[in-house]
């Protein structure tokens, strides 16, 4: 990861922006560069993923114009050819480098060409304006503010901005900024046309699609690492990088000492692909100690959000303390295409896909900002084959009805797509989801939960909802999220768009926890 910043106009309170900046030096912690463009300011913390030499080191400029970006451009190579046939010449291997040459050759047309996870701010140094960017589904964080003169200040993380405006809010996916406007280049949860591909037909372009989405991310000059819970998702991708691999792979795992579930799976897949596995172990004592400072590096206080984040931020706190890995990839992405426990009750074919186009065109505040937020601050890159473009737009267009649980089994298309090949054995391939949350441990949450009912007594917990009439708490477990929130964050809950729930219109989704624990088709789940 890295960590951009800019104030889009003149008369900059140069030390007040670096001190927002600054909040965010762990994204990118090789290098450190803030320069005035004449009318703003343009700040870049690098994390050095390609391209590793100085020369590498943004902001990138051409003829006057300037660009920071936090992204990595797949097949950028192809583009960068082109370019220097057009005469362009590069004096660093980084992706990023190819931006500027991009921008006068097509515009603001060049967003939508980009294969990418990206978040990017250009100066134009001809008309003297700023563009900002942001990727499809918003893998890489983007936020903006106005200060009190009404000049737009954009950071890769809100705690960039708190103090520097009054409001915070998330820069839209598959937009830019242009002349005041946001404007949509691509709407990947939109579909044009349904895909009328028979079963096997989908299950093969499935297969295809997801392994070039990882082929692709295994190419890095640091070091590439792997979250593996044991549940299907990461399992996938360790299975096919290890196939890609010439030699084994580095994968990770964590969970509660006395209930994880998914250790013993994850152990199961690592010895299955050979690969090199580390066990790490979660106490109830890091659990709480840890909570506070989750939600001031979150910036959330989704309930479902900062569950899931509590194993995922101490693995890679250990990743970054213990090795030299500086990418992770991960199995984001996969629940809101093919479905999660409770669009089981999908109570029809259009219903689940206009549930799954909402849950992809929020994902940027929740499961992707978690990812996110627990490997950036730990000066990792965090890389999600399931985000790939291509795959994403396929598995959206594909017929609903081919997507409702049918089969007797969730997400069968994916299972079905890696049957055969020998990539997982068929105990992982068709075991039954596990929430994330869960499975590091039934306890962990057990944990969360007593320790906010200890912090409020039901008189206590009644008066201090009626302060928040957005997005009210409805447990004491989200109380207590909500109030260290607004400690760090104080006024800004309007950054979440909601809490990440089940749909409470669907009969048997009705329910007051995010977890599919409390859905009467759990079952064998996390067994």
């Amino acid at each position: 990861m890295c960590s951009i910043m800019s104030y889009c106009g003149s008369g900059a309170a140069f030390d007040e922006f670096k001190k927002g900046f600054d909040r965010t030096i762990s994204r990118g912690p090789d290098d450190s560069k803030i320069i005035d463009t004449g009318k703003g300011l343009l700040g870049f913390h690098r994390l050095s993923i390609m391209g590793l030499a100085p020369s590498g080191m943004q902001p990138f400029e051409l003829d006057g114009s300037y660009v920071v970006c936090n992204g990595e451009l797949y097949g950028f190579e192809k583009q960068k050819k082109e370019l220097i046939e057009k005469g362009y010449i590069f004096k660093s291997e980084s992706d990023c480098e190819i931006l500027l040459p991009l921008y006068r050759e097509y515009g603001t047309k060049m967003f939508d060409m980009l294969d990418a996870e990206f978040a990017c701010i250009i100066y134009d140094g001809e008309t003297k304006e700023y563009i900002a960017a942001r990727d499809p589904i918003g893998i890489r964080p983007l936020y903006y503010g106005y200060d009190f003169q009404g000049v737009i200040l954009f950071a890769s993380e809100a705690k960039n901005l708190v103090g520097l405006t009054d409001k915070i809010m998330p820069f839209p996916p598959g937009h830019y900024y242009r002349d005041g406007k946001f404007i949509c280049y691509s709407d990947i949860a939109g579909v044009e046309t349904i895909c009328r591909d028979d079963l096997e037909t989908a299950c093969k372009h499935i297969r295809e699609k997801l392994v070039a989405g990882v082929e692709k991310r295994l190419v890095a000059d640091a070091k590439v690492g792997f979250l593996l819970s044991g549940g299907l998702d990461s399992s996938l991708v360790c299975a096919i990088a290890a196939q890609k691999s010439k030699s084994p792979i580095k994968t990770f795992a964590i969970g509660m000492s006395e209930d994880a579930i998914d250790l013993k799976y994850a152990k199961q897949v690592a010895d299955y692909i050979s690969s090199d596995h580390t066990e790490i172990y979660m106490t109830p004592n890091e659990v709480i100690t840890t909570l506070d400072k989750l939600i001031q590096l979150l910036g959330t206080y989704d309930i479902t959000t900062i569950r899931a984040s509590m194993g995922m931020y101490l693995i890679c706190k250990a990743i970054h303390e213990q090795t030299d890995i500086r990418v992770l990839l991960t199995g984001e992405i996969s629940d809101e295409l093919f479905g999660y426990k409770y669009t089981d009750f999908a109570p029809s074919a259009e219903a689940f896909q206009k549930e799954a186009q909402k849950r992809i065109r929020e994902l940027h505040m929740y499961d992707v900002l978690r990812a996110d937020r627990c490997i950036s601050v730990n000066s990792l890159e965090a890389r999600v084959p399931f985000g790939d473009l291509d795959f994403v737009k396929y598995i959206m267009a594909l017929d609903p009805e081919m997507k409702l649980n049918r089969y007797g089994k969730g997400k069968y298309l994916l299972r079905h797509a890696f049957e055969g090949g020998g990539y997982l054995p068929d105990e992982i391939l068709w075991r039954e989801k596990a929430a994330f949350s869960d499975a590091v441990g039934h306890s962990m949450v057990d944990y969360l939960k007593e320790y906010a009912e200890k912090q409020y007594s039901d008189g206590e917990f009644g008066v201090a909802c009626k302060k928040y009439e957005y997005s009210t708490p409805f447990t004491k477990e989200s109380l207590l999220y909500r109030e260290i929130f607004e400690k760090y964050y104080p006024g800004q809950a309007e950054m979440v768009v909601d809490f990440w729930m089940p749909n409470k219109s669907w009969e048997g989704c009705d329910v007051n926890d995010p977890s599919a624990r409390v859905l009467s088709n759990y079952g064998d789940s996390g067994k």
